[in-house]
């Protein structure tokens, strides 16, 4: 089968299209034919050495976390699943088991491939509904899922100002709508006009650069800014206010250079509350989606990493196979 795969550490233009055996399921897994998976952030950190005083890989590393297909067998065990199932879901490559649910973790063997065994007992799998395109669910749940525990943890009430940082990935361009259901003054960053112009036709009322952030807001969402970044997004709030970051590693209070504001941070795991099935009742439901910028076939995998990582699009890059 073909795989977007790294063979050692190094930038997307490193990585290649290789002839790998099918995997085949275990006790309690499953092997699915994937009908489309998308590039994202984690994929790209990995392979450059992001992550590498957590894990070491070891390669040939297959990429891909998001993905929708078909059950093509079941392993012992499997009730939950069977042949034949549109499936859709978020996994990680199992070399990267210790940032994964450390009770129920969901693990594969990488999506970014014609087949990819799973684990089929984790809430951040699940079957696809018929109003839920492969391409659309391929997309959907990491910035679907993150937008739900965002929303659950910040608590946002009615005329509170929130600064969203890294509006213009996809997590962002997904928060933004609901941001605006709820009923908040949205201030979001954005580097083009082209991002201005979308981040305010999803519901934004005010963008800005990463030098101009507003100051006396209620609420920070960094999604993008590492630690060296928050000093200056702590400064936008006003006393008492409210930091929430989803980048990895998870802040420090002592990150922040104030200690008058609260501070939390949001990891999408997949779980009952954010998982497959609250994405896809929440996207039937017409109360999430995510932008497709561009797609790319299978074969042309790398040119699609490369586009992600160098062109910085507006929205999801998917690969279909």
């Amino acid at each position: 089968m073909r795989a977007l795969v790294a063979t050692g550490y190094g930038d997307p233009e490193q990585l290649t299209i290789a002839e790998l055996a099918i995997p085949r399921p275990g006790p309690g897994q499953i092997l699915v034919k994937i009908a489309a998976s998308s590039i994202n952030p984690t994929d790209l950190r990995v392979i450059t050495g992001g992550y590498r005083d957590l894990v070491d890989l070891q390669f040939p590393y297959t990429l891909g976390n998001e993905f929708a297909g078909t059950v093509t067998e079941a392993g012992p065990d499997v009730t939950r699943f069977h042949v034949g199932d549109e499936i859709f879901g978020l996994a990680l490559p199992r070399q990267l088991r210790s940032a994964a649910d450390p009770v129920r973790p969901s693990l594969s063997t990488g999506a970014l491939a014609d087949y990819a065994v799973f684990e089929a007992d984790t809430p951040a799998l699940g079957h696809r509904p018929a109003a839920l395109g492969a391409e659309q669910a391929a997309s959907l749940l990491i910035a679907g899922g993150t937008t739900l525990a965002i929303m659950d943890t910040a608590d946002i009430s009615p005329g509170e100002s929130v600064l969203v940082i890294g509006a213009t990935g996809a997590v962002g361009l997904t928060l933004i709508p609901n941001l605006a259901t709820a009923g908040a003054e949205i201030t979001a960053t954005a580097r083009t006009t082209e991002a201005a112009d979308l981040l305010r036709s999803l519901g934004a009322h005010h963008t800005v650069g990463y030098d101009d952030y507003p100051t006396g807001v209620d609420v920070v969402l960094n999604l993008a800014l590492f630690a060296d970044g928050l000093p200056a997004a702590a400064r936008s709030l006003r006393p008492g206010g409210r930091l929430i970051s989803i980048v990895f590693p998870p802040p420090e209070p002592r990150q922040l250079e104030r200690d008058d504001v609260k501070l939390a941070f949001v990891m999408h795991m997949g779980d009952e509350t954010n998982g497959a099935w609250a994405v896809a009742e929440a996207a039937t439901a017409g109360r999430l989606s995510t932008p497709i910028a561009r797609r790319y076939s299978l074969d042309d995998g790398v040119e699609a990493a490369i586009d992600y990582a160098r062109r910085h699009p507006l929205g999801k890059i998917v690969v279909t196979v």
